[in-house]
């Protein structure tokens, strides 16, 4: 006679199950190649937590991981391990709140590619923005206030074709990129370095809520991590990894977003870099990758016709016009007087102090300052150090 299962018994065992991932997770010294090696050889976690120490001591895995493993006495858990897995667990009960194993059929296939590939991931929002084709988009912390409309203005166009934007939630380009990538219509997904209980940077809670509801935030930290310097590099090769390609927008020499375009090209992703002022120095970063081999794009289209994407892929999403991403709806500048007009174009292209703008123009200073605050109060220029820009 066959006994049939209630659905508390097989959440019972789902339970247990996922304990005994988080019991190796947050096992001292077991690092996720490690994980994956124990898991490739034992099958399952349940089967390493019930290995001998001669079974485990046949893997090539350090002393003191084996002695740590051991004192999990078979299936139960250490009183220190016990705590982050119920911090875990009462996380993982919320709403939208999600712990998903790398056997999971919602667990991206690309990660799957990593020879480190997370075994477990937190997602807060909606696991299934994973699986969509991703563009990640990374930058400088401190972008000029074009590199800023740039960001959102890529992001937009590319989320309204289909391509989720993928980024770090950091100040700058990423948070650029992923409002810009929220007025489209595939979303964004945002990759951080510390546990999901916390937003960081905390000016950011209202855009990662936003996120959580148009994408998905993830990470491969547990409950309770802080973000830590030594994390923000791991955290990059998942951008990439989720990543058909990775685009830069802004960065400079030494900016963390030229590790990310590394570790891109040796996961054999697509490059791609927009180039800028020579006198800005956070275009540089962009201008070596360009040197190195990076595609240069000045439009939307360059990065389109570039990855691996079919038009099915894209159906489903209603496609914008073919009109250049940097245009305005508005038009803006066409309710302008012929004298701010003419301003307006000696910053076409440069930054420039209100010096510069008097040489270039046939203004005097008086005027030109004048010009300057009626056009910054419309939001078509910004001041920074000195400098107008125009953002439109």
């Amino acid at each position: 006679m066959n006994t049939i299962r209630t659905d508390s018994a097989r959440t019972a065992d789902q339970n247990t199950s996922l304990i005994n991932w988080l019991t190796l997770s947050h096992t001292a010294g077991l690092g996720a190649t490690t994980f994956i090696s124990l898991l490739n050889q034992f099958g399952s976690p349940e089967a390493v937590l019930n290995a001998s120490r001669k079974q485990l001591s046949s893997i090539i895995i350090k002393a003191d991981v084996i002695n740590a493993l051991s004192k999990q006495q078979g299936l139960t858990p250490s009183t220190e391990i016990s705590a982050k897995i119920n911090n875990d667990l009462e996380w993982s009960r919320q709403n939208d709140h999600h712990i998903i194993t790398i056997l999971d059929d919602r667990y991206p296939e690309q990660l799957k590619q990593l020879p480190d590939a997370p075994p477990i991931l937190y997602v807060r929002g909606d696991p299934d923005y994973l699986q969509q084709p991703q563009l990640a988009m990374v930058g400088t912390r401190n972008p000029t206030a074009a590199g800023r409309n740039t960001a959102k203005d890529f992001a937009s166009h590319l989320s309204s074709v289909g391509i989720t934007i993928t980024s770090g939630l950091a100040s700058g380009i990423d948070g650029a990129s992923h409002e810009g990538a929220l007025t489209g219509l595939a979303g964004t997904i945002a990759v951080v370095a510390h546990g999901l209980d916390i937003v960081y940077p905390a000016k950011h809670q209202n855009l990662a809520q936003q996120i959580c509801e148009n994408g998905a935030v993830i990470s491969e930290m547990p409950i309770g991590t802080q973000p830590l310097p030594g994390l923000f590099p791991r955290r990059n090769r998942l951008i990439s990894a989720l990543s058909l390609g990775t685009l830069v927008v802004e960065a400079a020499l030494k900016s963390g977003s030229l590790i990310t375009a590394r570790l891109a090209l040796e996961q054999n992703k697509e490059i791609f870099a927009i180039p800028g002022s020579i006198h800005n120095p956070m275009a540089r970063g962009c201008h070596q990758l360009i040197r190195q081999g990076a595609k240069l794009v000045e439009s939307a289209d360059d990065i389109l016709e570039d990855l691996p994407i079919t038009a099915k892929t894209s159906a489903s999403y209603p496609r914008k016009s073919d009109e250049n991403i940097h245009e305005n709806p508005k038009d803006i500048h066409k309710t302008l007087d012929p004298d701010h007009q003419k301003l307006l174009k000696c910053l076409a292209y440069e930054p420039a102090s209100i010096d510069e703008l008097v040489v270039n123009s046939d203004f005097n200073a008086a005027e030109v300052a004048s010009m300057l605050l009626i056009m910054e109060l419309e939001g078509i220029v910004v001041c920074q150090d000195g400098r107008y820009t125009n953002v439109r």
